[in-house]
């Protein structure tokens, strides 16, 4: 018997096998496809004829997680213990699984802001628990009377994404103080904050849980060095937690992965040394604006980008089709791949949003606006 009977294929996963049965031009996953640093590259070829090959230490390479402290606090002046404070990850995602896994307890709640990327829900239900599904307002930013009106006893976590997939929004510093009420009235309440986008913002920076003393030491934030850097493939990120919370964390992910790959952990610590993470928003912000000019003159609505590497728009001015059918028209008539943004909903809802990826090199994106610009 299946443990998720309604459960398929991901739409990621079905909208870029359309894009390669129909030739169309991908921009529905999320991932880069332009190259990595070269200076990341060298130091991976470089390193990789050394002895980096062998087990790390679980929690992870200690001058990297001695640089993660100096990164968060250089990013958020606030100062964590490498030793206690931090895990390394295969990813964030398995982050987020071994999170959820370690502290959440059969029939206990978790509260899950819509639209929301798909991997929040499975590792609630294989704890026994219940995902309670909250939908954002409809232009994205939380609903606080619907969120307070879901907390009760049994709500053990909510989990949050800021900078946020797939609309791009960014919290409020009043979303937070809402967030630190609810968070007094329910002691027990635990927030993860998945923070993969936090260094992809444009106009203004994201607000991060490292910044709200009074969630500090209650809350998990969920970090992606490919997300970062653009190599997504390396499936490498990090936990930051109170010592309390990441020492149980730790307790899971040892019998879940052990130890994250050696030597992408030993080249991303070299590579702290000289990248400018600061200037990574304005490396994206110009490949938004890029795709924006590009699409402006369409039938497109473009609704707002404050960050993440995501754009969504509405096409309601011009078809009553579900978005569904809508991006697969896409796809088989005009060659382009998106993501129906019902996707990210637990109920389907659908406001005929679809969501593109903007992180492609200027000719991918110029020639999907030439595409678009004929619907």
């Amino acid at each position: 018997m299946s443990k998720f009977p309604n459960s398929g294929t991901s739409i990621f996963t079905v909208m870029s096998q359309m894009a390669n049965q129909y030739g169309a031009i991908n921009l529905s996953q999320g991932f880069p496809n332009f190259e990595v640093d070269p200076r990341l590259t060298d130091i991976v070829s470089r390193i990789a004829k050394g002895n980096v090959h062998q087990y790390l230490p679980s929690s992870g390479y200690p001058p990297l997680l001695q640089k993660i402290a100096r990164l968060i606090f250089n990013s958020y002046q606030r100062n964590i213990n490498p030793e206690t404070e931090i895990l390394v990850t295969a990813g964030a995602t398995q982050g987020i699984f071994t999170a959820i896994q370690t502290l959440v307890y059969p029939n206990e709640e978790v509260i899950i802001l819509d639209p929301c990327y798909d991997c929040y829900e499975t590792p609630v239900i294989l704890c026994g628990a219940t995902p309670i599904h909250i939908a954002l307002n409809d232009d994205f930013t939380p609903n606080w009377p619907a969120i307070g009106n879901a907390m009760n006893g049994s709500t053990k976590m909510i989990i949050i994404n800021n900078p946020h997939n797939p609309s791009g929004k960014i919290w409020t510093a009043d979303d937070f103080l809402e967030l630190e009420k609810l968070a007094f009235q329910y002691p027990n309440l635990i927030i993860l904050s998945d923070e993969v986008y936090e260094y992809i913002t444009f106009e203004q920076r994201h607000i991060s849980i490292h910044s709200r003393q009074k969630l500090r030491d209650r809350s998990i934030s969920v970090s992606s060095f490919g997300k970062s850097f653009h190599i997504t493939g390396w499936k490498v990120g990090y936990l930051i937690a109170p010592e309390i919370l990441m020492k149980e964390i730790k307790k899971v992910h040892q019998f879940m992965v052990f130890s994250v790959n050696s030597l992408t952990q030993v080249a991303i610590s070299e590579y702290l040394d000289i990248v400018a993470i600061a200037e990574l928003g304005d490396f994206y912000r110009q490949k938004r604006d890029f795709f924006r000019d590009r699409i402006r003159d369409s039938r497109f609505e473009l609704l707002p980008c404050e960050g993440t590497y995501f754009q969504i728009v509405s096409y309601a001015g011009f078809s009553d089709e579900s978005d569904r059918d809508f991006t697969r028209r896409l796809v088989t008539d005009y060659g382009v791949a998106a993501i129906p943004v019902s996707a990210f909903y637990a109920d389907g809802k659908d406001l005929r949003h679809i969501r593109f990826c903007f992180a492609k090199d200027e000719q991918t994106l110029s020639e999907a606006a030439e595409k678009l610009l004929k619907l």
